[in-house]
């Protein structure tokens, strides 16, 4: 069973890339996606390596974005793919049935071309506006999500949903009661002054409400 939040590094330097996944294991993070837009494959896969040392020290699963090739290299739990990062059905070629892959989708057409590609989980967004990712797609709302979720489950939808995109706390009770199983954030743990808190406050609200 996956974990129910799942952490999505940020930072435009390895240095900021590293800091903010050590905050987040420190706080009790068990699942890390390494997201390093705009940067050389080499720079991506240098910093993949540390990031791997960084989360097996906290047994915590490791997923590369976008990278497949780099994810099969350092051994990463998995890899995520993007709308526009490629196909899953090769990247489960490359990296075989036991790794985790998962997929973004915005739409219900999104979810269906997912499903059918066999992946292992949806990233499914966002949910309102956030500054934390470059060109990003129409936001869903509640109302968006609960249409897709219902839409998709009367075609036998199995896999597990995780809401992305401008999460606050306040919003779980609501996307968990939808259907959605877990949260993807990023600064909603890295801006936050407590994390440890927040992480555990996440937990405890995702957990009760599913």
């Amino acid at each position: 069973m996956l974990p129910k939040i799942q952490f999505i590094s940020q930072g435009a330097t390895p240095e900021k890339q590293l800091n903010s996944i050590r905050k987040a294991l420190d706080a009790g993070i068990t699942w890390t996606q390494l997201r390093y837009k705009n940067a050389s494959k080499i720079d991506v896969f240098r910093l993949a390596e540390k990031v791997k040392k960084e989360t097996d020290q906290y047994n915590a699963l490791l997923t590369i974005n976008d990278f497949p090739t780099i994810a099969k290299a350092i051994d990463a739990h998995g890899l995520h793919l993007g709308l526009t990062d490629g196909s899953i059905d090769q990247a489960r070629e490359l990296l075989g049935n036991v790794k985790i892959i998962g997929g973004t989708a915005n739409t219900l057409e999104d979810v269906q071309q997912r499903l059918a590609e066999r992946c292992d989980y949806l990233g499914l967004g966002p949910l309102r506006f956030t500054t934390t990712k470059e060109k990003l797609s129409p936001p869903l709302g509640f109302e968006g999500y609960k249409k897709i979720i219902n839409t998709s489950s009367n075609t036998a939808l199995v896999k597990p949903i995780f809401a992305i995109g401008g999460i606050v706390e306040n919003d779980l009770p609501k996307l968990v009661e939808i259907g959605v199983y877990g949260i993807a954030v990023s600064g909603l743990i890295c801006n936050a002054t407590q994390p440890s808190q927040i992480v555990k406050q996440l937990n405890e609200t995702l957990y009760t409400y599913a």
